[in-house]
């Protein structure tokens, strides 16, 4: 496995609507090569969820990491959301050292393709809910930046 580069703000490529991904490639070993090194690039990063977009590549596929371990889905759908919502702090990896408050559904259903192909789908609440937001947005060219209050920097750690 590799780690992959993480694209960093500002770059076209994270304002970009990332296209569906062809499931008939997903068996591929290059599928499944990159699903494999998006993991691992999250987990040595330290996140908790990574987009396509976020290692240059325009497609909708996000990696997420659940209390069962990390997840990929492909082509994820957000279908319904709470209408309750919540405030909560958020980073990312391609703004280091920027974190903001963002308002987000407290849970959510997805329907997405796993890595083998399968049509799954997924009732989210709390964290991962937020993760899987925030990823989804990447797929449609949002960052978190444009829906945030009180942004600050971490210039220490730079």
């Amino acid at each position: 496995m590799s780690i992959l580069k993480i694209i960093i703000h500002p770059n076209e490529i994270l304002r970009q609507t990332a296209q569906a991904v062809d499931l008939n490639q997903l068996s591929t070993n290059y599928w499944q090569k990159l699903i494999a090194d998006m993991i691992e690039t999250m987990i040595q990063r330290d996140g908790v969820g990574l987009a396509a977009p976020q290692i240059g590549q325009s497609i909708r596929l996000i990696v997420v990491n659940t209390k069962t371990g990390p997840m990929a889905m492909v082509n994820p759908e957000i279908y319904k959301k709470s209408l309750t919502k919540e405030w909560d702090e958020e980073g990312c990896l391609s703004l280091p050292h920027t974190f903001g408050q963002v308002k987000r559904h407290k849970s959510l259903r997805c329907r997405f393709i796993d890595e083998a192909g399968q049509e799954r789908q997924i009732e989210a609440k709390g964290l991962l809910a937020r993760v899987i937001q925030h990823e989804v947005d990447h797929l449609d060219g949002i960052l978190f930046i444009d829906k945030a209050k009180s942004i600050t920097t971490d210039n220490y750690a730079m």
